[in-house]
């Protein structure tokens, strides 16, 4: 039996926001019809969460960690149906889905595990009292997850902050709603979360302002631009939100001198052509030293141009689709505007569609659009480097600090040069996309407000720590 109702319709009040197709980009057919929020849904969601969170909070933590134990298992039991909206809907290669999968149902696993967490310690005080913290749910939890890892990017912040108590208001990219909204939120269901919990809020930019400055909801966690990012620092600065925010990144994969040249250009590939470079952990900045600079182009170039593109629903291919025409038309910009600022094409840099050729750019320098910006497409710029020094500077140049590859025969070496770069995020000898339940996850400068998801990570995200004192008797005060 299907897990999701075929007419993706939702328990609970209407959605005013009207309708929109799901579209296939791959096809550019419509899959379903969405119905979406309108930023005046969400106070009545935001009553409804925080009536059903009451009673969720004082549930026992063995309660809460059963439902999230069902939802993991429940994601492995409809693999193959959510598999299938994740390749159709957001474009995604079949092993990108399956790893999609994967980690949402280690997501649940680990989140299970955070409701029996110590809640808190008992303090010295200098006073006759007991003096203790204690965790106690933050609320309702505001949660804005955007379309290139829909799935991952919703329940990694849904997850953690179910199972410590919280409700959730969940506000997909309505390009993806049904993977990062739809089918989380009916995964829950089916595990028994009950009702009111978890509202799913597909809808535009003002749909997730509404979100964001509603006054019920305590805590936002979003996921996306580092322009979107900055609009909802503002917003929520004035709503006095606490705010965890994973932004944008534009991360250097370095090759020191050492290095071996082949094992170099597999962790490149992957780095900056894995789901058409949609990723915020890409490696967009290839720092490579001067000695083995042409090789590894002239390699690159060479991997780039075996790799197929094409449907993944339907073809056995190593690149979908870009996510839809806007997408595609920045990253084919960035790319003209490079080379006509002296950057050499050396492969790619054409599109059939929303199909986007894996495409790698030599003699980059700063003024290179590509390189010194986030391109989100599968665009590989590469830059020589002649000293340890300079590749540090380059490497730590650029408002971004999320993750940071290094490939060398000296891995000592490398965590020396690591501590040298502003970065959330380091990989030595690997590329730079890499993510895990059980590991913090975030970056630093234009990249975000540092670590904010995965294991301990969680418990100050999505909790208030509160302090308590108790007397046996009240005691006397000068006046």
């Amino acid at each position: 039996m299907p897990l999701l109702d075929p007419t993706l319709r939702q328990d609970g009040p209407t959605l005013t926001g009207g309708t929109a197709p799901v579209v296939e980009p791959a096809t550019g057919r419509t899959l379903a019809t969405l119905d979406l929020a309108a930023p005046a849904d969400v106070a009545e969601a935001a009553a409804r969460a925080r009536a059903a969170q009451q009673d969720w909070a004082r549930a026992g933590h063995t309660e809460r960690a059963a439902v999230l134990r069902r939802a993991g298992d429940l994601f492995a039991a409809h693999a193959a149906e959510l598999r299938a909206w994740l390749v159709r809907e957001s474009g995604s290669i079949p092993g990108k889905a399956d790893f999609e999968l994967h980690v949402a149902a280690q997501e649940c696993y680990e989140a299970a595990a955070l409701a029996s967490r110590p809640a808190g310690q008992v303090l010295p005080s200098e006073a006759p009292r007991l003096s203790f913290t204690r965790r106690v749910p933050a609320g309702v939890v505001g949660v804005v997850a955007p379309f290139n890892a829909p799935l991952i990017l919703a329940i990694r912040s849904v997850a953690p902050a179910l199972a410590l108590g919280n409700a959730v208001l969940l506000k997909p990219d309505p390009r993806t709603a049904v993977c990062g909204g739809l089918a989380p939120a009916a995964v829950f269901a089916a595990a028994g979360l009950p009702d009111g919990l978890l509202h799913v809020l597909p809808g535009a930019a003002g749909t997730g302002a509404a979100v964001v400055a509603d006054p019920l909801v305590r805590v936002v966690s979003f996921t996306g631009s580092t322009a979107a990012g900055r609009a909802v620092a503002e917003l929520g600065g004035r709503h006095l939100k606490r705010l965890h925010l994973e932004l944008g990144g534009n991360s250097a994969l370095v090759v020191l001198r050492d290095a071996d040249v082949e094992a170099a250009v597999a962790q490149a590939s992957w780095g900056s052509f894995f789901h058409q470079g949609q990723i915020c952990m890409t490696a967009g900045r290839h720092l490579v030293h001067a000695s083995l600079y042409d090789e590894y182009v002239e390699r690159l170039a060479a991997r780039a141009e075996s790799l197929a593109v094409g449907d993944p629903y339907r073809d056995r291919v190593h690149l979908g689709p870009l996510i839809d025409a806007a997408q595609r038309d920045r990253v084919h910009e960035l790319v003209a505007a490079s080379t006509a600022q002296g950057a050499k094409l050396v492969a790619g840099g054409t599109h059939d569609g929303l199909f986007y050729r894996p495409t790698v750019l030599a003699g980059v320098d700063d003024d290179t659009p590509a390189y010194t910006e986030e391109v989100f497409g599968p665009v590989a710029p590469v830059r020589s480097f002649a000293t340890e020094e300079e590749a540090v500077a380059l490497a730590a140049a650029g408002p971004y600090g999320l993750s940071l590859g290094i490939v060398t025969r000296d891995a000592a070496r490398a965590l020396e040069l690591a501590e040298r770069i502003p970065t959330g995020i380091v990989h030595v000898n690997d590329q730079t996309v890499n993510d895990e339940p059980v590991a913090p996850f975030g970056g630093v400068g234009a990249s975000g407000t540092g670590a904010r998801f995965g294991g301990e990570a969680n418990l100050d995200a999505f909790t208030e720590l509160r302090w308590t004192t108790l007397r046996s008797a009240p005691p006397g005060h000068p006046f």
